[in-house]
């Protein structure tokens, strides 16, 4: 790959991209020609995150297509995936609520062969490019477990969900790429953010095989919460966190 233009770094870092270099390299190869090129970088200068700019976000490894308008997937989210790997097996049943990309599934099937794998989400454009990265994986529309065959209820070795979780209050604190390029449904956790989060938390039991574990993220202040709304549901609850890349993780065990 060639060194990236200075015009086009200087640029970058001026509208505030902290990784200017590697932001410019990527935008490159990205583009087929200059026009092209001058169009990607319109867009991230006005804002959209790179990942929806150039179509794609590395996550566990693989390169997950981003569509504009989609959730990105977070590398923090990838704790998530490592322990999720830790309930699953060969054969298991695994469903991704939330899915957006289909970015956790994808990591899982790519983790642990011959999974029976299930993603869902609510957005049709979430639907949509979930399809594409998880090609021959049912992707269903609907709202968390309206969306799922029936047949699932009772059987789910290894539940995730992706759930928003921040509160409704602090989504005018997030920067501008997520504010204004990601679906607030995707971000916006209710009053407390842990609005999907309850949801969830009460209906898995219904759809958990007995040890079935669900999986989902929270903020670092809400891990009492979350823990007790896991525990209010009659599931075995604990934390799992990584520091480094700032991830709570809350597991639940059916008995």
């Amino acid at each position: 790959m060639h060194s990236p233009d200075a015009t086009l770094v200087r640029r970058l870092r001026d509208a505030g991209c902290v990784f200017a270099e590697e932001e410019a390299a990527l935008l490159a190869s990205a583009a087929r020609d200059a026009d092209e090129l001058a169009r990607l970088v319109g867009q991230r200068v006005a804002g959209a995150p790179l990942e929806q700019v150039v179509g794609w976000a590395e996550f566990c490894g693989l390169r997950i297509t981003v569509a504009p308008g989609v959730f990105v997937p977070r590398r923090r989210t990838e704790v998530l995936v490592a322990e999720a790997v830790g309930h699953a097996r060969p054969g298991a049943l695994v469903v991704d609520l939330c899915c957006g990309t289909g970015a956790v599934a994808a990591a899982l099937a790519a983790a642990v062969p011959g999974l029976d794998l299930h993603a869902a989400d609510l957005d049709p454009a979430a639907v949509a490019c979930a399809r594409l990265n998880l090609p021959g994986t049912p992707v269903h529309e609907g709202d968390l477990f309206a969306a799922l065959p029936a047949g699932l209820r009772g059987r789910v070795d290894v539940l995730t969900a992706n759930v928003p979780y921040v509160p409704t209050a602090a989504i005018a604190l997030l920067p501008p790429e997520a504010r204004e390029h990601e679906p607030r449904a995707a971000l916006d956790g209710g009053d407390d953010g842990l609005a999907l989060a309850r949801r969830v938390a009460a209906e898995a039991p219904e759809w958990l095989a007995p040890a079935g574990a669900l999986l989902f993220e929270c903020g670092e202040g809400q891990v009492a919460a979350a823990l007790g709304l896991v525990t209010d549901a009659g599931l075995a609850a604990r934390l799992v966190t990584d520091d480094d890349r700032g991830a709570t993780v809350v597991v639940g065990i059916r008995p």
